[in-house]
């Protein structure tokens, strides 16, 4: 076969969203959208294109993401720049460069595709899509209880609270962390041959992420391992301490993991994941936390920051999992005109009058002619509730036919003003 002539196929794991799986989006993103707006939320959008050299500093040069997994070229210009792996640098990046950081605070939201070259999976895709909430300006423990407040109240928004749970650990500080992470190495280096492979690699580059490997051998040596809760000062434990007594207060359940770390390098302090057993492997639904010292890292003055991520084609499958994406949402017509003879302008006319006094109602014309069977089948097939039918003995009269179809009620023929009057009620 020809290079022509070759079908030609999205890119492995960058998927089409049809027109039939739309309306779960939609749903999803106006929940999201009204949640964020009622905490006072601001929406933000930035390239999804940015200058490398912002990721390997953000997420470092050693993490996976950075060695193996982005989307990395030369422009024509010869400037490395990489398709966003994820959103919180660009979001730092953005704020810096429009000066919205320095003594100010934020609460930001956003939503886009993210790109990693992974293996495809139901729920792991190359082209992924996420919501990123970012908040910056604010050091106390209460924002941190606001983000998990966020996603509580968008559980029950969307009827799925029953099926996730909220997971919660502190990484302390920079500081905190390098001198656990001295005494972690020790330990591991001294049973290195019982390590998985990945962890193995990771014992010289990212020490931390062994915590969280999936092999079973692994987490058994890690039993008797030095903790971080060991090495945390009293900052962080009153930190810690605060977020935990919020929770309790607000009725918010949550999990103690010990374990449970971030796979970038710029978290501190609070992190949490809300997970779910509905979805096999890919569990996680939503991630986050603290990340105080990324502003300055990125070349601006130091400023507190909390946030997270939660990937829509994971939450988007848990509704559909869970059967709880509300009924009616595929239907995107309410009435479908039809024009029988040469009637095109008043079916026109009557179609753009409805759309403007009763813009609630979705409203398709039919285009193409065709006999009136043809006509009604589209009508059918189309979703609608009503059909309304125009010919020229009625488009002479000022009149028209409602016809229902999903309603076992008589068609009634009425003037254009008793049909408005009607599909008002």
């Amino acid at each position: 076969m020809s290079k022509a002539s070759k079908k030609l196929q999205s890119i492995r794991g960058m998927n089409d969203l049809l027109p039939s799986d739309s309306p779960a989006w939609q749903y999803l993103e106006s929940t999201v959208a009204d949640v964020l707006q009622s905490y006072g939320y601001q929406e933000i959008r930035f390239p999804i294109v940015e200058s490398t050299e912002l990721f390997k500093r953000s997420i470092g040069e050693v993490t996976d993401i950075v060695e193996k997994e982005m989307y990395t070229f030369d422009d024509r210009n010869g400037e490395s720049i990489t398709l966003r792996p994820e959103g919180t640098a660009s979001c730092v990046r953005a704020c810096e460069q429009h000066g919205l950081l320095y003594n100010q605070t934020q609460r930001l939201w956003y939503q886009g595709p993210m790109f990693r070259y992974e293996r495809p999976q139901k729920g792991r895709l190359r082209q992924f899509h996420q919501f990123g909430i970012e908040t910056y300006g604010m050091n106390g423990p209460d924002i941190d209880v606001e983000m998990l407040l966020i996603t509580a109240r968008l559980w029950r928004e969307l009827g799925i609270s029953d099926a996730v749970t909220l997971q919660l650990n502190t990484l302390g500080t920079s500081e905190e962390r390098t001198v656990y992470r001295t005494a972690l190495v020790a330990y591991l280096t001294e049973r290195k041959d019982q390590l998985d492979e990945d962890s193995q690699r990771r014992l010289g580059s990212n020490p931390l992420r062994i915590l969280d490997s999936k092999d079973q051998n692994t987490q058994a040596l890690l039993n008797d391992a030095p903790t971080l809760h060991d090495y945390l000062g009293e900052e962080t434990r009153a930190h810690f301490d605060g977020v935990k007594a919020l929770l309790d207060a607000a009725g918010i359940g949550y999990e103690i993991n010990p374990r449970l770390v971030r796979g970038l390098d710029y978290y501190c302090k609070t992190v949490f994941e809300w997970v779910t057993d509905k979805l096999g492997a890919q569990g996680t639904v939503c991630a986050g936390g603290r990340y105080d010292g990324l502003v300055e890292q990125l070349g601006g003055k130091p400023t507190p920051a909390v946030g997270f991520a939660m990937g829509i084609e994971r939450l988007v499958l848990l509704l559909q999992e869970l059967e709880v994406i509300p009924a009616g949402l595929n239907q995107s017509v309410d009435l479908y005109v039809v024009g029988m003879g040469a009637v095109e302008v008043p079916a026109l006319q009557l179609a753009e009058r409805i759309r403007t006094e009763l813009p609630h109602l979705r409203v398709m014309s039919h285009c193409g002619g065709g006999k009136f069977k043809k006509q009604m089948k589209k009508a059918d097939d189309s979703g609608a509730d009503i059909a309304i039918i125009i010919g020229e003995d009625e488009a002479a009269a000022g009149q028209a036919t409602l016809k229902y179809l999903r309603e076992d009620r008589e068609q009634q023929t009425m003037t254009v003003e008793e049909v408005l009057l009607a599909l008002q009620n």
